[in-house]
């Protein structure tokens, strides 16, 4: 320990759980780094953030400034992804503080020859710490500050800021304090933070009743790119096991020619890095992912790990699986509900290391065959350990791979999963209906330290969930979480086409599984039928595309409605004019009109000033003045309003109008 060392270094923000864990951020973000630092007495401090990339010998510095309360701030500009670390530092600077103590003897008209003096020999021992350039540098201030005849003259050389700014930088830091911990962000690709995803069982897209192939699933890329998507998610493509098959409605008998659930993963025809025959082969997969990166689209695989009872693991290592004393293998229960088609992976078996480098290998096949984009089925019901280890493994393979939990469980867990790595993750929104509801879960993920290692995906619906709301809320309905899912979060999800199609009929009341479940058989669809929702999917995407302020989720700011069934919000920008003001009617029956309270000043607006007032959705334009206006949303036709507020003036030089 330096006992001279004066510096204390404090409530770093951002860290989690005190460092344990990586704070989440895109590449091109700003980051900001807070702390409070401070010494005893009255001396002045200086403060530096110091980053670097991992593995880089050479830490880069950032000059903090102070805010109030010995409250510091840096930020320095993150690139491209990986992981960087980030400390800080601390000094008391004794030649500022001469500075600052000269410069106020001086105005009170006191005798500071000997203050001079001082201050020449402060600058003389940092001649002895710096190198040859710098140390010329001071020794022309020596004489300088020595040679001037006028205190007035003398006083100005020596607080000259260039002098401090020279003295800091070279010297100065003998008995500087360093934060005791290196902390670290993990840095991903801009799509971790704004993506659409779009669900689609590639089996149901076959003509007049066959089995879709992934072929068809190129076919259909197209038309994923109009409605504005730029990640096709498909569930597992691999062989189906047919030892107890899943039927129709999760019957426990499979009837002939029903094809199972996609989660039954594994058969006589392979694994996890097989392709179930039907679907096609490797090479139709591996062309997929191509055709979809020329419309704009990443494919997006599901992550299954469990096994049919037909999968080949269990013959060639029974060791990874539980055995029940009669002989056989432990299927999936989730009590009441019973999963005799899936057999979970035994995680605590003594061969785990074996098992962890098989899993590894499941992830790495298939980013070889161009998958960058992993959705996880119920991480939640692996070691925590696992995950943290696999997916800094396939980030060293590749910085770009992303992975999205799926994981509806225990708020902790759900947490848990994102501080571990998994770049998203699905969230309760699907069952937060009412405006005070949304309000404080929004709160929770974007004011709190949440925000800093977890980033929402909203899903409406699922193939596992057709909520309430959606079942009695009809085509309005539909529209409504559509619009908030989209608006709120800067990655959403629908499947689809159950969601375009507003198919809202439950298996039987009071269950949220759907009728006729695709998971267990093939569905036709006639994706463009009446009463579908195509329109708003378009326009909402389009929005989220062109509109910076829609493509991130912790700018959210709630605003004042006075109807408590219209929710109203802003997301906003840092250049003012890309802000973003919305309304949504959260009840899918009636006809709502409330007054808004509009915060003027996130877009710049002077009091008394006019604007333009313009409805991305609906197109209407008008010309306002004034905090607060009304408005009027049908759920049937216009449930939501997403406004732009743009100022004009008139330019003396041709007296036109810009916006």
């Amino acid at each position: 320990m330096e006992g001279r060392a004066r510096i204390a270094i404090e409530a770093v923000h951002p860290q989690i759980d005190c460092g344990r864990f990586a704070v989440q951020r895109v590449t091109g973000d700003e980051m900001v780094v807070q702390a409070d630092i401070f010494s005893d007495g009255h001396d002045e401090v200086v403060a530096l953030l110091l980053y670097r990339r991992m593995g880089e010998d050479d830490w880069q510095e950032k000059e903090m400034r102070r805010l109030d309360n010995d409250r510091w701030e840096g930020s320095f500009v993150l690139g491209e992804p990986g992981f960087y670390q980030y400390t800080l530092m601390g000094w008391v600077d004794h030649f500022r503080t001469w500075q600052r103590d000269l410069q106020k003897r001086f105005e009170a008209g006191q005798d500071v020859a000997v203050d001079l003096q001082i201050g020449a020999k402060i600058l003389e021992q940092a001649i002895g710490e710096a190198n040859e350039e710098d140390a010329a540098r001071l020794r022309e201030a020596v004489a300088a500050l020595t040679a001037e005849k006028e205190q007035e003259g003398a006083v100005a050389l020596g607080i000259d800021s260039r002098l401090s700014d020279l003295v800091s930088t070279c010297c100065a830091r003998g008995l500087a304090t360093r934060y005791h911990k290196e902390l670290v962000v993990r840095v991903d690709r801009k799509k971790a933070l704004f993506s659409s995803w779009y669900e689609v069982f590639p089996r149901s897209l076959g003509a007049e009743g066959r089995h879709g192939t992934l072929r068809d699933c190129i076919a259909l890329l197209p038309d994923v790119a109009e409605l504005g998507f730029d990640v096709l998610y498909l569930p597992p493509v691999h062989p189906i096991g047919s030892s107890k098959r899943k039927g129709k409605a999760n019957a426990v008998e499979a009837q002939p020619g029903d094809p199972g659930s996609p989660w039954a993963i594994g058969s006589e025809q392979g694994g996890h890095k097989a392709v179930h025959p039907e679907l096609g082969t490797l090479d139709d997969f591996r062309d997929l992912v191509r055709e979809a990166e020329k419309q704009g689209i990443e494919i997006a695989l599901d992550l299954a790990f469990q096994c049919s009872p037909d999968h080949p693991y269990l013959k060639e290592h029974p060791e990874w699986f539980k055995w029940r004393p009669d002989g056989t293998v432990q299927y999936a229960e989730n009590p009441p509900k019973k999963y005799q088609d899936i057999v979970p992976i035994n995680f605590e078996t003594p061969r785990w290391e074996e098992l962890w480098e098989e899993l590894k290998s499941i992830v790495f096949f298939w980013m070889d065959q161009g998958v960058r984009i992993f959705r996880v089925d119920n991480p939640h019901t692996k070691p925590f350990p696992m995950w943290e280890w696999l997916i800094d493994q396939a980030k060293e393979k590749c910085q770009n791979v992303i992975f999205l939990a799926e994981a509806f469980t225990r708020p902790k867990i759900m947490a848990r999963l994102a501080k571990g790595g998994f770049t998203q993750s699905y969230s309760y929104f699907s069952w937060r209906n009412s405006k005070g509801e949304l309000t404080e879960y929004l709160t929770e993920l974007t004011c709190g330290d949440t925000k800093e290692f977890m980033r929402p995906n909203f899903w409406p619906n699922t193939p596992d969930i057709l909520t309430e709301y959606l079942q009695y809320g009809g085509r309005p309905a539909f529209m409504i979480r559509l619009a908030l899912a989209a608006t709120l979060s800067s990655s959403y999800g629908i499947y689809g086409p159950a969601y375009e199609l507003c198919v809202g009929k439950p298996e039987k009341p009071g269950s949220e599984e759907y009728m006729d479940a695709e998971k267990y058989e093939i569905r036709q669809w006639d994706r463009k039928a009446p009463g579908n929702i195509r329109e708003l999917i378009i326009t909402l995407n389009r929005i989220r595309r062109d509109h910076v302020a829609l493509q991130q989720t912790n700018n959210l700011t709630f605003l004042p409605s006075d109807d408590d069934s219209v929710i109203f919000y802003a997301k906003t920008a840092k250049q003012k004019k890309g802000s973003l003001l919305i309304a949504v009617n959260l009840d899918p029956f009636r006809v709502r009109t409330a007054r808004l309270s509009l915060p003027l000043e996130l877009f710049g607006v002077l009091p008394g000033q006019s604007y333009l007032l313009h409805d991305l959705i609906g197109g209407d334009h008008s010309i306002w003045q004034g905090d607060t206006t009304t408005v009027r949303l049908d759920p049937q036709v216009n449930p939501a309003c997403i406004y732009r507020i743009s100022t004009w003036q008139r330019r003396e030089s041709d007296f036109d109008y810009y916006f």
